[in-house]
């Protein structure tokens, strides 16, 4: 962009319209994107004020220009509102959004348009909006000085500005949001974390705008990452059978966690609304007490016999992808259930495949029983260095595994 093509939003306020004779006929009170129809592409410009609103669409204009904008056709038409528009002073100035790219909120503080040629007449785009100094500044001296003036004077101040195509816009009402295209696809390649930071920086009808409108595994990755009383608050605010679809994506011991911060009845609620399998394991995982192994413990592992070579372990492990992420060990059980081993992931590629399980695990396999204090595994992870700890039964059968994960989570909350 030179500055001849550029325009900024607080410029494009109370600029002139011209007839075809030249003369004013009003000053620019807003102006309107209409994304189901172009992303980018200011549609619609609105004059007037109060119970007068006009406008014009983009394709009346005849030229854009720092003294006023000429128009090709002068006829202008009574302002109805539109849910399908995006007013850019009412919707986005002075509101927040999220920077993509940035990860981080910010609020907007003016927009940087484009003028672009088109069949002969000018047509204006958005390709940044700006969040700094310098957008405050111009707004500061908007018609205290003139346009060219202040152009000059900014400069020295750094440009501080996201580029249209990484802007999240956000909007609380459901239909709106279909009608204005906001899908928040961006955020589905935010990374858990940032999206959580992202997420607890926002109101509560922006966060449930949020959870309701990306896949139910990227918010289970999400929610799992923010603070308990946020994650009641996302959860009390959906639909139960959303709700359920988010917690079905997420660890089951996760997912108890969550649900353990809610009132009985919307958690019953959620519950029911949740796939046998998943609100079985839930539902267990419930009936322990958080400062236990039990309350700990994550019923996603696997387990194989200890006659099983280190072929069988690489199958189950391609045919258990999605567990993959989390797991660095294998654990042995035998017929009644019982622990008899544990096969750290690495050493299954350091022998043939045909090795039997029981030859790789260790004579002594640290466990620790399921109504054990929290204080006790968490010396038990210090004590040994351990990534993993299986939980069993006063029977030594296995019931469940804590990982590091667990242990960094109730180490944080205390």
């Amino acid at each position: 962009m030179t500055p001849d093509t550029t325009l900024y939003l607080t410029e494009l306020i109370g600029l002139k319209v011209f007839d075809l004779k030249r003369r004013v006929i009003g000053r620019i009170k807003d102006a309107a994107l209409v994304p189901v129809v172009h992303p980018a592409r200011v549609d619609r410009f609105l004059v007037g004020g109060g119970w007068s609103w006009l406008t014009f669409r983009y394709d009346q204009v005849d030229s854009i220009g720092l003294d006023g904008i000429q128009l090709r056709d002068e006829q202008l038409t009574p302002y109805h509102a539109d849910e399908y528009m995006l007013r850019l002073v009412r919707d986005l100035l002075d509101q927040q959004i999220i920077d993509a790219h940035g990860r981080k909120v910010v609020r907007v503080t003016d927009v940087t348009f484009e003028i672009q040629p088109r069949d002969g007449r000018g047509e204006l785009y958005v390709v940044e909006v700006d969040v700094g100094l310098r957008s405050m500044f111009r707004r500061l001296f908007q018609g205290a000085l003139p346009r060219r003036l202040i152009r000059r004077l900014q400069r020295p101040i750094p440009v501080n500005s996201i580029r249209w195509e990484f802007v999240d816009i956000l909007e609380a009402d459901p239909q709106r949001r279909l009608r204005l295209n906001i899908t928040h696809k961006l955020l589905q390649d935010i990374h858990p974390a940032d999206l959580a930071d992202i997420v607890e920086e926002l109101s509560p009808d922006d966060r449930e705008a949020i959870f309701e409108s990306i896949p139910s595994e990227v918010a289970a990755d999400a929610l799992s990452e923010v603070e308990p009383e946020i994650q009641a608050s996302i959860l009390e605010s959906l639909e139960a059978d959303k709700a359920a679809d988010i917690l079905e994506e997420m660890a089951p011991d996760e997912a108890a966690d969550a649900l353990a911060e809610l009132p009985d009845e919307t958690s019953a609620g959620i519950l029911h609304e949740m796939e046998q399998e998943p609100q079985t394991e839930v539902t267990e995982l419930l009936e322990f007490r958080e400062d236990t192994a039990g309350g700990m413990m994550n019923t996603e592992y696997l387990v194989l016999s200890p006659s099983s070579s280190v072929a069988d372990a690489i199958e189950t492990l391609r045919s258990n992808e999605e567990l993959l992420e989390g797991l660095n060990t294998i654990y042995l059980v035998g017929p009644e259930g019982k622990l008899e081993g544990a096969v750290p992931l690495a050493r299954l590629f350091v022998v043939p495949h045909s090795t039997p399980l029981r030859e790789l695990s260790p004579p002594h396999v640290i466990s620790v029983e399921i109504s054990q204090k929290d204080d006790k595994v968490t010396e038990l992870f210090d004590k040994y260095n351990l990534l993993s700890l299986p939980v069993v039964d006063d029977h030594g059968r296995l019931e469940g595994v804590i990982t590091a994960d667990d242990v960094i989570s109730v180490l944080r909350q205390d």
